[in-house]
């Protein structure tokens, strides 16, 4: 059993998602079965909280101890973890905040791999500003429609986010609003109608890779926003294949000796009933 309190207004489903990751992960068995009280009441997913609601998760043992992430690297200035595809951002820096309460920056909820957390807001505050100033390489890994016309390119293109519809748009010319964005992308292994394919990032925006790929008609695997849905049906891909494979940080002063390690994700671009 887990009891939480309520600290903005919101719905039971979102507060789920960005609070506790366990009860995410069994969030319509748990409303199924009443599992979940609001202030002692059996609700539905949809139930609209208040501040200061008491919200208490009858989980089991085994519905607590399922992951939400692997622990990679920590130190006293950081932990990295290597966070499981179905979890929020926010629900792992909840599940994190009594050890390392600073977060760096996020991943989309069904993007699995690295996410740098900080133990203190010095360390938060100079790695926050590593990954603007590019001082810190992060590779993905995904599976992605094989339309690619070049092995390997750059790609330099504008982004407008719109807040509404929880999608991002491309662009090939600038605009109010938009914001350029550059992406770089190599085949690394073809089969067929998909290829795997390793994407670095040099600017960090909100669906980047999923919304850059589909703009050049090779969407993500999986991806139920920007993806190609008959490809997604014929493979039975839910959620986007992609991963926060690498990351290598290039810093100097007290941090430094984050450059010599090894960030490496255990979780690999592949379909789920891969079997090894």
């Amino acid at each position: 059993m887990k009891t939480f309190t309520v600290k903005q207004n919101t719905t039971l489903k979102a507060f789920t998602d960005s609070t506790y990751p366990q009860g995410s992960f069994a969030f319509n068995s748990l409303i199924k079965k009443g599992d979940i009280r609001v202030n002692g009441v059996k609700q539905k997913a949809d139930c609209p909280l208040t501040m200061g609601d008491i919200i208490t998760f009858y989980t089991t043992k085994s519905q607590e101890e399922k992951p939400s992430h692997f622990t990679v690297y920590e130190d006293e200035n950081v932990l990295v973890a290597d966070k499981i595809s179905g979890v929020s951002s926010e629900g792992l820096f909840s599940e994190l905040s009594a050890v390392a309460p600073y977060p760096v920056h996020r991943l989309d909820r069904n993007t699995s791999g690295l996410i740098v957390l900080a133990k203190n807001l010095a360390v938060q505050d100079t790695l926050v500003q590593a990954f603007r100033d590019k001082d810190v390489e992060k590779v993905y890994l995904c599976l992605a429609k094989n339309a690619f016309k070049k092995p390997s390119a750059q790609l330099s293109a504008y982004l407008l986010k719109d807040d509404k519809s929880a999608l991002v748009r491309i662009y090939s010319a600038p605009n109010a609003g938009r914001v350029p964005i550059k992406t770089d992308y190599e085949v690394v292994k073809e089969y067929g109608d998909y290829a795997l394919v390793k994407v670095i990032l040099h600017t960090g925006k909100t669906h980047q890779i999923r919304a850059h790929l589909s703009f050049i008609g090779c969407p993500v695997l999986g991806d139920t926003k920007y993806g190609d849905f008959s490809l997604n049906k014929k493979y039975n891909v839910t959620r986007q294949v992609l991963v926060a494979k690498y990351l290598k940080f290039n810093l100097k002063g007290e941090l430094a000796y984050l450059n010599s390690v090894r960030l490496e994700s255990r979780f690999n671009a592949e379909l789920p009933n891969k079997t090894k």
